[in-house]
């Protein structure tokens, strides 16, 4: 999930973040250089302990002027108090998810008044001929993608969760339509 044009909507996308942030999914850290002056801290949750390796080379290859904490967890039940967050962080993570209903709960309690949800994700396209293949390769892509799914329709699972959203749908002509069709915005408290 790196390279062009990818990296351009991890840049529009987190050009907005500020003040206390958590990233959900942070992986191998490629947001890292996208985060703009305006973040005071950024914890960051994976439950991946390989990837926090690869990220951590990351973090000494692109220093951040904000401080950084690193915690090996599920999204879905995280040790944050109520209203912590200014800002929450999810890029193309929202598909691997086992319980996302219940991680989008854990994103919506922890987060402030006011604060933002924003979020870059793949998922169900709005071609039902594109749907209809996605839902065929759903169960392989499980497997070998370390449980994504192409076929979740991100703005439906969003939208039980908040009720203030700014979202754009569309697909990404770069990739293969059956994994390339994007929901991208953000969501308030």
């Amino acid at each position: 999930m790196s390279g062009e044009p990818l990296a351009a909507h991890r840049r529009s996308l987190l050009a907005n973040t500020f003040g206390s942030v958590i990233e959900i999914g942070f992986g191998t850290g490629l947001n890292l250089p996208f985060y703009p002056e305006t973040v005071t801290k950024l914890t960051t949750v994976d439950n991946n302990p390989g990837a926090r390796a690869i990220a951590a080379r990351r973090r000494q290859d692109t220093p951040p002027t904000f401080e950084v904490e690193s915690l090996t967890l599920s999204s879905e039940s995280l040790p944050m108090a109520d209203q912590t967050f200014d800002c929450v962080v999810s890029t193309w993570t929202l598909c691997s998810i086992s319980n996302v209903t219940q991680a989008l709960q854990e994103i919506y309690r922890v987060l402030k008044p006011g604060g933002h949800f924003f979020f870059v994700e793949h998922g169900l396209s709005d071609n039902r001929k594109v749907q209809v293949w996605q839902n065929r390769l759903n169960p392989i892509q499980r497997v070998i993608g370390d449980g994504c799914n192409f076929n979740r329709n991100i703005r439906q699972l969003v939208e039980a969760q908040f009720s203030h959203m700014e979202i754009e749908a569309f697909p990404e002509p770069d990739l293969p339509a059956v994994m390339g069709y994007f929901y991208k915005g953000s969501a308030i408290k």
